[in-house]
């Protein structure tokens, strides 16, 4: 092949990844009650200025995968789009007897029961067709859960990125650094969601890991 040929060839190819190249599909992901939709909001604001959707002390409020395409995060002169998937809270045991507990009937209990238990079959599925995840973990929680395990060797065993974020920094009994002993290998943030304490580092970070 020619030098104008392979020049040609060349910047053809460069073109071909600066415009068929698509947005990054993150997923947000923790147990219930980690403060996966706070976060998933508190970006959506910050970027968009809208919002993923509500927010309640009764797990598993988010019960189907909520999808925003194209959202910029712009930080330290990086770049990234993402499209930013918010999922159930995934869990291994969904009873509806905790949801009597939060006060409903048995009959919407097991309804919701029911639903959680649909979403959580659906946040696994979204695992396949994701390019890196942010993991919410609770850090007034002991880290080492089925979820978190299970996740974050669903994540190594792909090779795809992993952003750990340690939410709610703002409670006393917070313990980040039990987060960061239990899972050295991957790069954490230490933030509070509901009150915006260092969302900025999240981003940061967000746009170098899946940058």
């Amino acid at each position: 092949m020619g030098v104008i040929k392979r020049f040609k060839k060349n910047l053809s190819d460069v073109f071909k990844k600066m415009f068929n190249k698509k947005n990054a599909r993150i997923g947000i992901y923790g147990p219930p009650n980690a403060g996966k939709t706070t976060l998933a909001n508190r970006i959506l604001r910050d970027w968009t200025g809208d919002a993923m959707g509500s927010v309640s002390n009764i797990a598993h409020e988010t019960r189907r995968a909520r999808r925003r395409e194209g959202v910029t995060i712009q930080s330290n002169g990086s770049s990234i789009t993402l499209d930013i998937v918010d999922t159930p809270g995934l869990a291994t045991k969904i009873d509806f007897h905790d949801f009597m507990a939060a006060g409903m009937t048995e009959s919407e209990a097991k309804r919701r029961a029911k639903e959680a238990t649909e979403g959580v079959i659906e946040a696994v599925k979204w695992l396949e067709n994701l390019d890196g995840v942010i993991l919410v973990m609770d850090a007034t929680e002991d880290p080492f859960t089925q979820v978190n395990v299970t996740v974050i060797g669903n994540m190594e065993a792909r090779n795809l990125p992993l952003l750990i974020a340690a939410n709610k920094i703002d409670l006393p009994e917070s313990s980040p650094k039990t987060i960061k002993d239990a899972f050295p290998q991957h790069p954490m943030v230490s933030i509070s969601a509901l009150e915006g304490d260092n969302i900025d580092t999240l981003y940061d970070q967000i746009a170098k890991r899946f940058g």
